[in-house]
């Protein structure tokens, strides 16, 4: 623990030198606002008045891509609104709750009964953890009921039996193709049995599970990711199994945040402090490993790539606090994301459309379209930045 807090202490001390040679401190909730008004005013769909009733989030921002083939980017940029709401208490963001969830499935390109049903099983989750957390900020029960159904029909059956080899357990990524055992299929659905489990006194005519039920599948896809997609020696997730048992050993940061993610509600619903320990080493290999471009982390303008780091942020701040964790370690978490923020912040934010392009170095030009991804993992940034500096 004590070489843990040094280097990252190290690390942050770094960030802070870089930091203090800025700008003076930002104004982060206003930065944040602007940030979520630019997501709605360049991406919703309805915010263009020839499609008042487009509930979907656009792929680029002045109408340059309206594809609605993109469905997991729909349940981060949400999840952007929840955190606003949460932040705000503005009706204006909690108004979108509803059209989002009638959006989505009419939008939704789908091949089954249910109009929210994706071949990607991980798509499926990203929406289901955004239902949960929409029913967590507002506590309408028809989010978390569907989140319910949807874990129960569509995500908990791609369970491979312990007995099947090469997997021997694992959640399939995606139900068409050759099978394959991913990070980003397994640790967002423990995510969503672990805080099934915290509602499963809720509405309870509507839950085919117990709490109990719930938590042991969360054990299990965090034990079967332990066995086979991690490294406890130096925190890596690795990306996925495939069908020959093969290993594809490559760390992203949505990976590592998830897998914290499930790791910490497996302490806090269990006391485990070994999941707590194993959350904690998962955070380090990104500060330690992919911290790297002149103080931040990769570039990444678009694709599914351009989210990634988001993700990360999202599940960091929850580590950062943490009361379990070494106070020492929760401040320099929380350093960490206050310099990435002051980064995005002084070069990457075009601060007259408040967008981010993706470039922690470089704004995005005005006069041309920016991604919904990048843009989303600035704001999920801003957003947990102003946690940090709540007062």
């Amino acid at each position: 623990m004590l070489k843990k807090i040094l280097f990252i202490t190290i690390v942050c001390l770094l960030f802070c030198v870089y930091a203090q040679s800025q700008e003076a401190a930002h104004d982060w909730n206003k930065l944040a606002d602007g940030m979520a008004e630019a997501l709605i005013k360049n991406f919703w769909g309805a915010s263009f008045k020839e499609h008042p009733d487009r509930f979907f989030f656009n792929k680029m921002s002045q109408q340059a891509d309206m594809a609605t083939n993109d469905y997991w980017p729909q349940a981060h940029a949400m999840d952007v609104i929840v955190d606003a709401y949460l932040r705000t208490r503005d009706d204006k963001y909690l108004a979108m709750f509803d059209q989002w969830f009638e959006g989505i499935p009419r939008f939704n390109n789908k091949r089954k009964e249910d109009p929210w049903w994706k071949v990607y099983v991980d798509d499926m989750e990203w929406v289901i953890l955004t239902q949960i957390r929409m029913y967590e900020a507002s506590g309408r029960t028809v989010y978390l009921n569907k989140a319910r159904q949807m874990y129960a029909d569509w995500i908990w059956t791609q369970w491979c039996p312990e007995h099947q080899a090469p997997f021997h357990g694992g959640i399939t990524w995606k139900t068409d193709g050759e099978p394959s055992k991913n990070a980003c299929s397994n640790a967002p659905a423990a995510i969503i049995a672990a805080k099934l489990a915290r509602f499963a006194d809720v509405d309870k005519e509507h839950d085919r599970k117990s709490r109990e039920e719930y938590l042991a599948e969360a054990v299990r896809i965090i034990s079967w990711m332990q066995a086979h997609l991690y490294d406890a020696n130096n925190g890596e997730v690795f990306d996925n199994m495939k069908n020959n048992g093969s290993i594809r050993k490559a760390a992203f940061t949505y990976n590592q945040g998830t897998f914290l993610g499930a790791c910490h509600e497996l302490f806090r619903l269990t006391g485990n402090v070994d999941y707590l320990k194993t959350a904690e080493k998962a955070a380090e290999f990104i500060i330690k490993y992919k911290t790297t471009n002149n103080g931040a982390l990769s570039n990444s303008e678009r694709g599914d790539g351009a989210l990634f780091h988001g993700i990360f942020f999202r599940y960091l701040v929850k580590l950062a606090f943490e009361p379990a964790v070494e106070a020492e370690l929760r401040e320099q978490y929380k350093t960490y994301l206050t310099n990435l923020a002051t980064i995005l912040a002084n070069e990457g934010l075009n601060h007259e459309t408040m967008l981010y392009g993706g470039k922690w170095h470089e704004a995005p030009p005005a006069d041309k379209p920016s991604s919904l991804n990048a843009h989303v993992t600035g704001c999920m940034l801003m957003e947990a930045v102003c946690l940090v500096n709540k007062k």
